[in-house]
């Protein structure tokens, strides 16, 4: 018998065939099943290979043995009989045949459920007229033309917004994908978009070749793109030609509408100023003391060559306002050159939402800082009118968020940012302020893992890295809090702010030598600021130097410095409590009303915001040089002057356990002092030590439930202490 013949009569072949579409028929099953129930790639693969695998063994088995009526036998154990193979052949055909049905039948309603699926996405969940605009990627040979694309995308982005009833993803989501490896579908599918436009830029010397083109994303389909090659000096007229050919091909295809009137682009034609402003953007969005000084500079520089040029002038106003936040600007020459900038903007553009929301931030601001304990609740219903006009701006929404902190409104600011994530969901500037939200909500877990989404999306950003350290302290982490404050200060080593912060914890915690690296680091960047001060007199009261804290806190007062990171009222509540001990308020309290006149006037029409903050600290004093009346009766006017500005001075655990303390409330008190202050850990109360050897707080401290928690931290703080003092001891033995 020839070898074919053999094959044919073992069933080889029929087995062969059998496996084939069977394994086939498993393959495509469960590959189905693993994607619908989003199984990792490789076990898809491993199901693959495995059939694969199996084939040449099947067959080989197929020659040794026989499926007989009997059961499974060796082919020399079975009866040479033509029926048992044919039986057996037909019985395996069957089997194929029914596979195969199967097959096509799985196949088929699985295709048209996945169709289905498919289309309840595209028309239902997803907004067909809309679009997201991805960073035109930088085909140029020199790398720092990456601002140029960027900032040809940032203007397509805004002039698209402009197109009437057309959905266009936030700027910030849209680069949150540059650089990722992600297919058209992906990226709509996460920025919930039917559409993307995408391109690519090439620069030399004075021409510039770009790409364009718009994509629906379910499929692929090129709904529009096109090529130009044009002079540098054209390339608002190219912006506003693909805006415009853009806008007009989702209007046919999607709106149904042709698009009416034209889009605006930035207010410059000069490229040159159009060039710094790009660069400004990118240095701008570090938000590092160089990136933000570096801004400020390229943005002047436009204006020089633009006057007229309206977006750098509201990037600038922008740009001060972070530089007052960081503590690069003295707030009040920051507010008065915002004040200035924006005017100019509201001059051309009085609808302007950004620029009307600065204006009236630093005003409000300004009068606040002067006395007027209306003007932050006023500001309050001012931006929000703002933000129900304009939802989609990004900058009134975060001012209005910094109000609601300072009202201790924490619940609003993180609904504001609740609502600004669902436009903008790959935003790290919103994720920042949603975890500091959380943060001052003490909802722990949702601030962290704000805080940690916000570093994924952009690393280079010290303030999430700071925050996450802060929040380290509430477990009492300090090597955490150490660590994290250190990675902050390789992302931004020119913030002399971030050394300062870090002074101040060391001091405070008694490890002088180790504090006194950063402090030299603050004297090195910035000697005169008001961390620079602060830390000074931390430095004299950690080494025990009485004359020379009594000293740094006078200069402090007599140069009159902010009171940013309490540098002024620190300095106050010092010479206060020292005096109040020596028997000396008065003597001290005309040698402090000497520099700043009025400062104890608790009963004046208008009291600066500074001063009323210095009134706040000096009841230390106060309590024990003063009648009992008298300080019952201060007490009330500055908490009614708190209730006028909008805040409820009772929220913050600290105030309302002082204000129960000095009405003599010292049950109370002691409640107040076991469930909201020693129920945190002594990481984020230092200087504790100071504020319950005050005399008001005698009564409390004497309760032996309030000597066992002072004990806890005394304790708990010996142990942070040898625990940060040995990862320092570890840094340096690693260096």
């Amino acid at each position: 018998m020839s070898l074919v013949a053999e094959l044919r009569r073992r069933n080889v072949f029929r087995v062969a065939a059998a496996y084939l579409v069977v394994g086939w028929l498993l393959t495509e099953v469960l590959t189905a099943i693993l994607a619908t129930v989003n199984a990792p790639d490789w076990v898809s693969r491993a199901v693959v290979l495995i059939f694969a695998f199996g084939f040449i063994p099947a067959v080989v088995l197929s020659w040794f043995y026989e499926i007989t009526p009997e059961g499974i036998k060796r082919d020399s154990q079975v009866e040479r009989r033509a029926a048992v193979g044919g039986k057996t052949g037909r019985k395996i055909d069957h089997l194929a045949i029914v596979a195969i049905v199967f097959l096509i039948v799985a196949v088929g309603l699985f295709s048209a459920r996945q169709t289905s699926d498919d289309d309840a996405i595209d028309a239902g969940a997803v907004n067909p007229a809309s679009v997201a605009v991805l960073p035109f990627v930088n085909m140029s040979n020199d790398k720092d033309n990456e601002y140029f694309s960027d900032g040809l995308t940032e203007t397509l982005l805004h002039m698209l917004t402009q197109v009437p009833d057309l959905k266009v993803a936030a700027r910030t989501s849209s680069f949150a994908f540059k650089g990722r490896n992600m297919s058209i579908r992906e990226i709509a599918a996460a920025l919930d978009v039917a559409h993307v436009l995408e391109g690519s830029v090439q620069r030399a010397d004075d021409r510039v070749r770009i790409t364009a083109q718009l994509i629906r994303a379910s499929d692929g389909f090129h709904v529009w793109s096109s090529n130009f090659d044009r002079e540098l000096d054209d390339i608002f007229g190219i912006q506003d030609e693909i805006a415009e050919k853009v806008g007009y091909a989702l209007s046919r295809s999607l709106l149904g509408t042709e698009l009416q009137g034209d889009v605006a682009g930035v207010q410059t034609a000069d490229s040159d100023a159009y060039d710094l402003y790009l660069q400004a953007r990118k240095e701008r969005a570090t938000y590092s003391y160089g990136g933000l000084r570096a801004a400020e500079d390229l943005l002047k520089g436009a204006l020089l060559i633009d006057p007229d040029f309206v977006e750098a002038k509201t990037e600038l106003a922008t740009l001060y306002i972070q530089q007052i936040e960081t503590g690069l600007l003295d707030e009040y020459e920051g507010h008065a050159r915002i004040i200035a900038t924006t005017e100019q903007v509201l001059s051309v553009q009085p609808d302007n939402p950004v620029a009307q929301s600065a204006w009236i931030f630093a005003n409000a601001l300004s009068r606040s800082a002067e006395g007027d304990v209306s003007a932050i609740t006023d500001l309050a219903r001012e931006l929000e009118e703002i933000v129900d006009v304009a939802p989609k701006e990004l900058n009134p929404r975060i001012l209005l968020v910094r109000v609601y902190q300072g009202l201790r409104q924490h619940d609003k600011a993180a609904l504001l940012l609740e609502e600004a994530l669902v436009q903008d969901p790959f935003n790290p500037s919103i994720h920042y302020e949603l975890g500091t939200a959380y943060a001052r909500l003490e909802r722990w877990d949702d601030a962290r893992a704000s805080l940690q989404k916000s570093l994924e999306i952009e690393p280079a950003q010290p303030n999430a890295h700071t925050n996450l350290g802060t929040l380290s302290l509430q477990s009492g982490d300090a090597v955490g809090f150490v660590t994290r404050f250190l990675q902050a200060l390789t992302v931004d080593p020119k913030d002399h702010e971030l050394p300062g912060m870090l002074a101040v914890f060391l001091y405070q915690l008694g490890l002088t030598e180790e504090a006194d690296d950063f402090r030299d680091r603050v004297q090195a960047l910035a000697p005169t600021s008001s961390m620079a001060y602060r830390i000074e007199l931390l430095r004299a009261v950690s080494n025990g130097d009485e004359q020379a804290s009594i000293d740094s806190a006078r200069r402090a007062i007599r140069d009159d410095v902010e009171n940013r990171r309490f540098a002024y009222g620190g300095a106050i509540q010092l010479l206060l409590r020292l005096a109040a001990r020596d028997g000396r308020v008065d003597e001290e309290s005309k040698w402090i009303n000497e520099q700043a006149p009025g400062i104890f006037d608790v009963d004046a029409e208008i009291v600066p915001q500074k001063y009323r903050f210095a009134q706040g600290v000096a009841f230390d004093a106060w309590f024990v040089s003063l009648p009992r009346e008298e300080v019952l009766r201060r007490g009330d006017v500055l908490l009614e002057a708190a209730e006028s500005a909008g805040l409820d001075p009772m929220k913050d655990p600290g105030t309302h356990l002082n204000v129960l303390a000095i009405r003599g409330e010292t049950d109370a008190a002691i409640e107040v002092a076991l469930e909201r202050i020693f129920s945190r850990s002594v990481a984020t109360q230092m200087g504790w030590r100071e504020t319950f050897s005050q005399a008001q707080y005698a009564g409390i401290v004497a309760d032996p439930r309030v000597q066992a928690a002072l004990q806890r931290w005394e304790d708990e703080e010996d142990e942070i202490r040898e625990q940060v003092r040995a990862y320092f001891a570890d840094l340096r033995d690693a260096e």
